[in-house]
């Protein structure tokens, strides 16, 4: 099992900045690819970046292409997600997620954190 929290969620302005991150226990933290997801109110869950065990690999959904930085901190078992410049589109719930593969897939990660609530204001 491994147990993921996350924090750092809130109310920003657009355009402003926001770093979540997501602390792991449990199994081995650095065995694991880390995964960012999002769910907007009323829309389906939906992936938005994820690292590799070692961080050196990392995949974005295009929407945030540019202004979100997944990184992970394997000594700190931990996963963060920096986003700027962020926009109206960006509220959502903000998941965490441990797989064994770099998907887009929910289904791919076994282990869930219970979300971080991020709000734009406009």
């Amino acid at each position: 099992q491994v147990q993921l929290v996350e924090s750092g969620g809130g109310l920003v302005q657009a355009g402003g900045s926001l770093r979540l991150s997501c602390a792991a226990s449990g199994r081995t933290f650095v065995g694991y690819v880390m995964g960012w997801f999002r769910q907007p109110p009323g829309k389906e869950r939906e992936f938005v970046a994820a690292a590799s065990s070692s961080g050196g690999y990392t995949s974005y959904v295009d929407s945030v292409k540019g202004r979100f930085t997944i990184s992970r901190d394997n000594a700190k078992d931990s996963v963060y997600l920096q986003m700027n410049n962020l926009k109206p589109e960006d509220g959502a719930v903000y998941y965490c997620a441990a797989g064994r593969t770099t998907s887009r897939s929910a289904n791919e990660y076994a282990y869930w954190g219970q979300g971080t609530q991020v709000t734009i204001s406009s």
